[in-house]
């Protein structure tokens, strides 16, 4: 994916490199941020519209938290603006995980719950207990295959189209299409099961 000279993007990339070359501007995290922030709120948009109605994060508050965990990684080497937005996405899921599991902690009986859907670019789930079948089925699928496993995370949780996706797995597009759809069918056929009440 070719990017036009001053683009957005490749203004995003040269802040990445910056920041993992070393400390030489303070200044460019906060610029990154800048940069990044309304992708951000929207993932943290669409997350949250899957939760429930009276969950104690707002989607600044999940951006905010996303971006002290990624910034607290600072050994992470930030590939391109698409990397760096899956990997913000990845950390927003893992919080709303984290708050899921407590939710649950201390309850007896889950509640059953409407099925997980993959749609072509989304992931549906509406209570903690689909949030939670689904990692389960994601972790499992990266144990048995890693690559069908960040396919899915790039396209679910960081909302890269096909084209994305395959520029940063560094894969044709024909791939990504064949593993999207495997990992889509194999999640699918886990979910189901899982999920009945």
């Amino acid at each position: 994916m070719d990017l036009a000279a001053g683009s957005p993007d490749e203004e995003i990339n040269r802040l990445l490199k910056q920041i993992s070359d070393g400390p030489a501007d303070p200044d460019a995290e906060q610029r990154l941020l800048d940069a990044v922030h309304t992708h951000l709120r929207q993932i943290a948009r669409r997350l949250m519209r899957s939760e429930r109605p009276n969950h104690t994060l707002q989607p600044t508050a999940l951006v905010n938290e996303a971006w002290l965990k990624l910034s607290a990684a600072r050994e992470q080497n930030y590939q391109s603006r698409a990397h760096f937005i899956n990997c913000a996405a990845v950390a927003m899921r893992q919080i709303l995980l984290d708050h899921a599991r407590t939710r649950l902690a201390g309850r007896r009986q889950l509640d059953s719950a409407g099925a997980v859907r993959l749609k072509d670019d989304a992931v549906v789930h509406h209570q903690p207990l689909e949030m939670l079948a689904l990692d389960q089925a994601l972790t499992r699928l990266a144990g048995r295959d890693p690559h069908l496993a960040q396919v899915v995370e790039l396209r679910c949780f960081g909302e890269l189209s096909i084209e994305e996706t395959a520029s940063v797995l560094r894969l044709s597009v024909s791939t990504v299409k064949r593993q999207w759809q495997i990992a889509r069918t194999i999640l699918m056929q886990e979910l189901e099961p899982a999920l009945r009440p």
